[in-house]
């Protein structure tokens, strides 16, 4: 066992791996740290070959000035290259959460840090946005990551400014918006939040990897996704996401139940439009043992009415049983939609996204966040599939969603750059839970 000693203001301190020299020999696949904080010294150990290691490494200290700060015990590092070098593990990855002292993201950042996300082998560095109010919460959430020894997570920074999270961010989960309040027009929560969009996107701009892949959470989610995505031209508006799995996950929960399986045996279900009470479902070309859903549901009526009502109302369900809105779902449906970006998508199925439609096959207009059925090659990307069917019935819903979300736009033109805002929002169709 090598063991180095370090004095406290290396502990202080905000370490680079990419600076640490490289050990004489590769690393063994249980190489993992002990680390212990002390009043006066903190130990590094790690569990090697003796023979592997002539002499206990010291670590060296980096300027941190003007750094975002790292938190406790992910202050101390390790060689990474030494273990890269062994190919067991992947390339650190930047993740950047906003909303990170919220309750979706206490569920979120445990799957992550666990591997549950990214993948068994995927070493993660959290970068954690909160606001002044959370900010000691924050503080909470990187001791319970701390406590929860995940060897995979090897880095977590806390900040409420998004210029210090989002440097050289690679995946960005835009959690945090402000909720509607009572008497809240939804013009005004449009505004409101799309500020905070608009400053996140600049931010992404300015600091983020070219190619971060970002997913938009906070409602409106599909018009701040557009609004971010407008704030940040160097970025391919193709990375940008509007959360819409969990409709996906809530109608197959429902077709599941009404045909007699599991859900598993649900595939090739699309949520097509905004997410508000306009999404769309589609039954049409949904799938059950790979059978279209209309001809093992034989019962058009609850497929054309209920099952849309169900899915759309589904959260408001929820806080009538138990006193709030979703959470854990809402950090599964997030971990679902990263997973179908990272994984390659079975073959024959899809996922749905809210992404941006320019060059989209459909004939839906162009300029907006709307969503859509996509595939995965499992490298972060995806293209829009094109071997699905319309009739007239699901024609019609989607323009209803399509209209919606053009109208939107034109209400937040000042945050996206292209004019003076002219809200003319046909009805209040926010979805039960989100006011």
């Amino acid at each position: 066992m090598a063991v180095a000693e370090l004095s406290p203001s290396y502990v202080n301190s905000r370490l680079s791996a990419t600076q640490l020299p490289s050990l004489s020999a590769p690393v063994t696949n249980r190489r993992r740290l002990a680390l212990q904080r002390r009043p006066r010294t903190a130990l590094i150990s790690c569990s090697v070959v003796p023979e592997q290691v002539k002499a206990p490494v010291a670590v060296p200290a980096e300027d941190s000035r003007g750094k975002p700060e790292c938190f406790g015990v992910f202050c101390l590092t390790y060689d990474l290259k030494a273990e890269e070098e062994t190919k067991t593990w992947k390339k650190l990855i930047n993740v950047a959460v906003s909303g990170a002292a919220g309750m979706i993201s206490n569920h979120l950042l445990f799957k992550i840090a666990s591997g549950e996300v990214f993948g068994p082998d995927q070493p993660i560095a959290l970068k954690l946005l909160g606001s002044q109010r959370s900010f000691e919460a924050l503080e909470g959430v990187a001791m319970e990551l701390e406590d929860s020894l995940y060897p995979l997570l090897r880095e977590v920074n806390i900040s409420i400014d998004p210029y210090e999270v989002f440097q050289g961010a690679e995946w960005a989960l835009l959690i945090g918006a402000k909720p509607r309040g009572p008497g809240m027009e939804r013009a005004d929560l449009l505004d409101l939040n799309g500020q905070i969009f608009a400053e996140q996107g600049k931010a992404l701009n300015a600091v983020a990897s070219r190619n971060v892949k970002v997913i938009v959470v906070g409602n409106p989610c599909n018009t701040n996704a557009l609004i971010c995505l407008k704030n940040a031209p160097n970025i391919p508006a193709k990375n940008f996401h509007a959360l819409t799995r969990l409709d996906e996950n809530r109608a197959k929960c429902q077709l599941a139940l009404k045909a007699g399986v599991f859900y598993d045996k649900v595939s090739n279900v699309t949520i097509w439009g905004n997410h508000s009470t306009t999404q769309v479902p589609d039954f049409l070309n949904a799938k059950i043992y790979g059978i279209p859903a209309k001809e093992v549901i034989n019962d058009i009526k609850w497929l054309e009415e209920e099952f849309t009502e169900k899915v759309q109302k589904r959260g408001g369900e929820l806080i009538k049983k138990w006193g709030r809105s979703s959470a854990a779902s809402t950090a599964v449906s997030i971990a679902d939609a990263i997973k179908s970006l990272v994984t390659p998508t079975p073959e024959g199925d899809w996922f749905s996204s809210g992404v941006y439609t320019d060059g989209n096959p459909y004939g839906i207009a162009e300029g907006i966040v709307f969503s859509m059925p996509c595939r995965s090659k499992g490298d972060g990307d995806y293209e829009l599939v094109k071997d699905v069917i319309f009739d007239d019935f699901l024609r019609q819903r989607i323009a209803k969603s399509e209209a919606e979300l053009l109208a939107e736009k034109r209400c937040v033109a000042h945050l996206t750059g292209e004019g003076i805002a002219v809200c003319d929002l046909p009805e209040d169709t926010m979805l039960p839970g989100e006011m």
